[in-house]
This record gives structure tokens, C-alpha cells and sequence, in this order.
């Protein structure tokens, strides 16, 4: 999770939304990657999306059945539905998201033997979060 939250920092360093991602599988980090929706002008190019595409590269499977994803933040109905395609094995994930995370919605987005689990450096995620959307709204002034 340590890793993830070092992309995370990439990210607000970058001026993107603070969310970083790595997979692993065998206790190695196959993929890292964190939010590019800025960059790449691309409302797509959440971490999760581009870890998956690193990740399934790196082992030549669009499953990840195997893998663990850690990511700083819960992820997004669009990241829950290709975590589910993915079959991903485990998602660790800090802060939650009560506005935009997967949990908001009522249907199954993730794949019913994928494993959740929450608050893991949640603190040091969610206050990254709230310095970078800090800074937004001083500038908005």
C-alpha cells in the first residue's frame, strides 16, 4: 500500500487527482501507475484503468485472478466494472469514497469471489486528497 500511496503523490506532484495503484502477484509489483484524467485529457485514465492495462500486459492475460490491487482510494463504478471483467483476486484500498466509490451503488459491481478490503492507510490517503482538492478551491477564489 506503501507503493500505491507513492504513485499517489506522483499524481498530486502532476497536479492529478491523488490516486495511485500497483498490482501484485507472487509478493512482486507486476504494474504501478496513478491517475492521468489531466494528462491525457481522458476521463478514463483513472489509476485503476491504467494498472489493469499495465498489469494484464505484464502477464499476458486480461485476467487477474491471481493479483492484488492496492489502491489510495475505493474505486469508481466504471473501475469496479473492469476490476469485475478482470476477475481480480483482492482489492486493498484506503480512503473511501461516499460520493463516487463502487459501495454507493446498489448492484454487484466487483466479482463475487474478488476480496475487499478497506481502510488501509486510509489517513495518509484521504489527507492527500484533501490538500490537493484544497488547493483547488483556494484557487477558485
Amino acid at each position: 500500500m506503501q507503493q500505491a500511496l507513492a504513485e499517489a503523490k506522483k499524481a498530486f506532484d502532476e497536479d492529478e487527482i491523488p490516486v495511485g495503484a500497483v498490482v501484485v502477484v507472487n509478493g512482486l509489483i507486476i504494474a504501478r501507475a496513478h491517475n492521468l484524467t489531466e494528462t491525457l485529457n481522458d476521463v478514463t485514465a483513472h489509476a485503476e484503468m491504467q494498472v489493469i492495462t499495465a498489469a494484464s500486459d505484464y502477464l499476458g492475460s486480461k485476467y487477474l485472478n491471481d493479483c492484488t490491487l492496492y489502491v489510495t482510494l475505493e474505486p469508481c463504478a466504471m473501475c469496479a466494472g473492469a476490476l469485475y471483467w478482470a476477475q481480480l483476486g483482492r482489492i486493498v484500498f484506503g480512503a473511501t469514497d461516499p460520493k463516487k466509490g463502487y459501495r454507493c451503488y446498489k448492484a454487484a459491481l466487483l466479482h463475487p469471489r474478488t476480496e475487499v478490503i478497506s481502510g488501509i492507510l486510509e489517513n495518509e490517503s484521504e489527507v492527500l486528497l484533501r490538500e490537493f482538492f484544497g488547493k483547488k478551491r483556494n484557487l477558485l477564489k
